[in-house]
């Protein structure tokens, strides 16, 4: 589990900074791009699961609609991320999503899906300082800037949503084929989005660095990422996955601040020793006891 996670918080720590490759000057247009992601991953991940690799998959029209579903909003919330990357920097985007596990404790008790408990509020809380002090480092006030930490903000509703669901709906299938499921939905409707709101081509010639960027996405940012996501979906609480969007941020400060010469100025470190304090509270202190009951789609435990 401990694999899962840190492969998970290296690699979305580098996402934020590849989208805004793959759709910069000179790069592909804006909701191409999410749907090519999605659409290449999904078609590498279905070869993988056709041969066998990723059983027990959804079983019923109930399982399946559940997975759908969270595909759906998987392309809400990527649509806004996308749009939000054309008005401000990638780390500030990571920065920004580090209020999702507030919500996210928040609809798992309103869902009765988690009990979540004072120290892991507060390990939020104190993460969220964290956050507030890296923002006020790095955010420069403009319109598009705040239109676009609005759309992030969004797309943090949209995966908290989705996050409560799979883990209430996903349990008793395997992470390769609730991910092959949802990458697929994902790229179906980030391809209609894309088609009702965008109609531009493909840039001509290829662009080498954007072109890459792009695969980096589809294979290691989908297929990896969120695969060892959904099963630490399965094996931890949601609260616990949750503090991966605190830890992100400080890693994408990091990568900007390489590979876009951006200087980090010390407050930002002292924004990240809060932040990982309070995701050590978190992760240590706020173990809680699950309310939801097995569904139908969950296998009973063993004995």
């Amino acid at each position: 589990m401990l694999l899962a996670y840190a492969a998970c918080a290296v690699i979305w720590g580098t996402t934020f900074f590849a989208i805004r490759v793959c759709i910069g000057a000179g790069g592909y247009p804006t909701y191409l791009a999410a749907a090519l992601r999605f659409t290449i991953a999904a078609a590498l991940l279905g070869v993988v699961v056709a041969a066998g690799w990723g059983r027990p998959g959804p079983r019923g029209a109930r399982a399946w609609s559940w997975v759908v579903l969270t595909g759906v909003l998987n392309a809400g919330g990527y649509g806004l991320v996308y749009t939000a990357e054309e008005s401000i920097p990638g780390a500030l985007g990571a920065v920004v999503y580090g209020t999702a596990p507030l919500l996210t404790g928040v609809m798992a008790a309103l869902s009765r899906t988690e009990r979540v408990t004072r120290p892991a509020i507060i390990g939020a809380l104190i993460s969220l300082v964290g956050i507030a002090v890296i923002s006020g480092e790095r955010l420069q006030v403009s319109s598009a800037q705040a239109a676009g930490v609005a759309m992030v903000l969004g797309s943090v509703v949209l995966s908290s949503t989705y996050n409560v669901v799979l883990k209430r709906h996903a349990g008793g299938q395997h992470p390769l084929a609730t991910n092959a499921v949802f990458l697929a939905t994902t790229a179906v409707a980030m391809c209609l989005f894309a088609l009702c709101f965008e109609r531009q081509p493909l840039p001509s010639p290829l662009p080498m660095r954007p072109t890459l960027a792009l695969l980096y996405l589809a294979v290691v940012g989908s297929i990896v990422a969120f695969g060892a996501y959904f099963y630490l979906l399965k094996n931890v609480r949601l609260m616990a996955s949750s503090t991966l969007a605190l830890v992100t941020p400080i890693l994408a400060i990091g990568v900007d601040a390489i590979w876009e010469s951006q200087k980090v100025a010390p407050l930002t470190y002292v924004g990240a020793a809060i932040t990982l304090g309070g995701v050590s509270v978190n992760l240590f202190f706020g173990a809680p006891a699950p309310l939801a009951a097995p569904t139908a789609d969950a296998p009973p435990p063993p004995g």
